[in-house]
């Protein structure tokens, strides 16, 4: 029998992953890129589209990669695509070369660049007031934009915040916050979080999100997968804390393992995979696909909304191969998802009830920027 002193001590504070967490990880990591392009054979490349003409879509990241296939793409669909990219001349340069290659195929492209620098949250903060401001609806929000800087020495902000953690998840989590109002004017209207496989080795610690107390020793592999698990987790509160009636969805996605220049910092035999295998890994076109779907398949809110009456505890997520899937295990810790939904809304200078107050149209503050609407 326990005694009083060692039944009422709190738990051990959880450190890492376990060995059998993490052995599972990789294995859904190998898993995707070995079997992705089977899993995704029933796709077609390009991905068709549904009617899109009355949509008005916001894509962070948009001059490379996926994010140009994806922005490209819904543009020659119909939708008006704004390319929130922090190099707006090379996006309009972009904007005139896609509106050259379309030119006689239909009506011009309903195409624009703002500016916004994701390690800058006052740049963020800038860009969805200067939305907002229109007074429009915004159907889909697709937080694309990303960094894995492999093999780099741990990096900060100018705001103070370790640079995956502050790109892939602070900068789009205070973006999706602030552009509620235009989102629930769309409604119905979706927020896609372009996330990765990646979060299945990775680990929250809400109390040193910066990796910086030395509990951990810092990778840029801890850092992106550290960033990406924790945008999932922030996502599966936002999820909970929207209202049905709000008809904003909030989903998370893995475009694949896309052929880019990120294997230096993988373990040797997973970097072998990168230059043996090639066959196995997305272009850009293909691994856009998932976000495609996402942001314009008429099943996906319902499938939102089927979990939300499920009182499912994590978010939406959506594989390459654009069928549902399950996040990690360490994902489904609602006691860490709630930790760092607070901690992150304190990073980021929000008060801990800016949705509920902004879903009722009241003002919020924010210590980044001015007052917002």
């Amino acid at each position: 029998m326990m005694s009083d002193e060692t039944a009422s001590s709190p738990a051990k504070k959880k450190q890492s992953l376990g060995w059998m967490e993490w052995m599972r990880g990789w294995s859904s990591v190998f898993g995707e890129i070995l079997f992705q392009r089977i899993t995704a054979s029933h796709l077609e490349n390009p991905l068709p589209l549904p009617s899109v003409n009355d949509l008005t879509c916001v894509v962070t990241g948009s001059t490379s990669g996926i994010g140009r296939e994806t922005a490209r793409q819904l543009a020659e669909a119909g939708a008006h695509v704004v390319m929130a990219v922090r190099n707006t001349k090379a996006a309009q340069e972009l904007i005139q070369q896609w509106q050259n290659e379309w030119s006689g195929k239909g009506l011009p492209l309903n195409i624009e660049a703002m500016e916004v620098d994701l390690l800058s949250l006052d740049s963020v903060v800038r860009f969805a007031d200067a939305w907002n401001a229109r007074l429009g609806p915004l159907h889909v929000l697709i937080n694309n934009a990303g960094m894995f800087a492999m093999g780099e020495a741990q990096k900060f902000s100018e705001d103070g915040y370790e640079q995956h953690m502050q790109v892939n998840h602070l900068a789009p989590a205070l973006l999706s916050v602030l552009l509620l109002p235009s989102l629930i004017r769309g409604s119905p209207s979706r927020i896609i979080n372009v996330n990765s496989v990646m979060h299945c080795v990775g680990f929250v610690d809400p109390d040193d999100m910066n990796v910086v107390s030395g509990r951990r020793k810092y990778s840029s592999l801890i850092g992106y997968s550290s960033s990406k698990l924790a945008q999932i987790m922030f996502s599966s509160i936002l999820f909970k804390k929207l209202p049905l009636e709000t008809g904003v969805s909030v989903v998370c996605l893995s475009p694949g393992v896309v052929l880019t220049n990120v294997a230096r910092d993988l373990p040797r035999f997973l970097q072998a995979l990168y230059a043996i295998i090639p066959y196995f890994i997305f272009s850009p076109q293909e691994g856009c696909r998932s976000s495609l779907f996402s942001a314009t398949d008429p099943q996906v809110p319902e499938y939102w909304e089927t979990l939300k009456t499920d009182d499912w505890p994590v978010c939406p997520f959506i594989s390459q191969d654009c069928r549902p899937a399950n996040p990690s295990e360490e994902a489904h810790n609602t006691e860490t998802a709630h930790r760092v939904w607070e901690k992150t809304l304190e990073l980021v200078g929000l008060p801990l009830d800016a949705v509920e107050k902004l879903i009722e149209g009241e003002n919020i503050h924010c210590r980044y920027g001015e007052q917002h609407e």
